[in-house]
């Protein structure tokens, strides 16, 4: 029997774990810019849910069935939607520059599209 070279068998295989892995990486060094007086505030919920999107994707890739996969995905998009929230209100803030808020916002893009794209091949398997 020839093994699908194609099986993906581990969640940093996933697109969508590794554009939300960089979107993390690029929030966590970009609060290290705001000011200190953050630092248990916007700095401290951008880094929560950042770090939520990646890690969901990771406990919905782990799970045995397809409705707790979908489950997970769907709560890492809901943790990527208010890390989008977060960076309008820090631009809002000037806290970064309108193209720091750029780049991080087309990466939430990138990152959004990826996990409705595993949302969405679920379904198909349903």
């Amino acid at each position: 029997m020839e093994e699908n070279k194609n099986k993906i068998n581990s969640f940093t295989s996933l697109f969508a774990w590794q554009e939300a892995h960089k979107l993390t990486l690029l929030i966590y060094k970009t609060v290290l810019l705001f000011p200190e007086y953050e630092k248990f505030g916007l700095s401290s919920q951008a880094r929560r849910a950042v770090a939520s999107i990646s890690a969901n994707i990771a406990e919905g890739f782990g799970r045995p069935t397809q409705k707790d996969k979908i489950h997970f995905y769907y709560i890492a998009n809901g943790s990527l939607t208010e890390i989008q929230n977060h960076i309008i209100v820090a631009k809002d803030l000037q806290y970064i520059s309108n193209n720091d808020f750029e780049n991080i916002y087309k990466q939430t893009i990138i990152t959004s599209k990826l996990i409705h794209g595993l949302i969405k091949s679920i379904y198909s398997k349903l």
